[in-house]
């Protein structure tokens, strides 16, 4: 059975920037749900997560990723 509900300008608008973040293919209950059931999980860099292989072809991706391991591995020296 389905609900209208009424949502803010503001929270319909991260609702559908989500929508299309994970897959605008699914349904705005589907895109909820999933928020509901996470809820708990620790934060994930949503957007990041998924275009995160996008550099591979890239130049600079040799690079940026040696930067990364070196930076990750100060941090892990510092804090660990």
């Amino acid at each position: 059975m389905a609900k209208n509900i009424m949502l803010s300008n503001e929270a319909y608008e991260k609702l559908k920037f989500r929508k299309e973040l994970e897959n605008p293919d699914k349904s705005y209950s589907d895109v909820v749900l999933n928020l509901l059931e996470n809820k708990n999980r620790k934060k994930t860099l949503l957007g990041l997560k998924k275009y995160f292989g996008v550099l591979k072809g890239d130049k600079e991706y040799g690079e940026v990723k040696k930067k990364l391991k070196e930076g990750w591995a100060r941090w892990t020296k510092r804090y660990a």
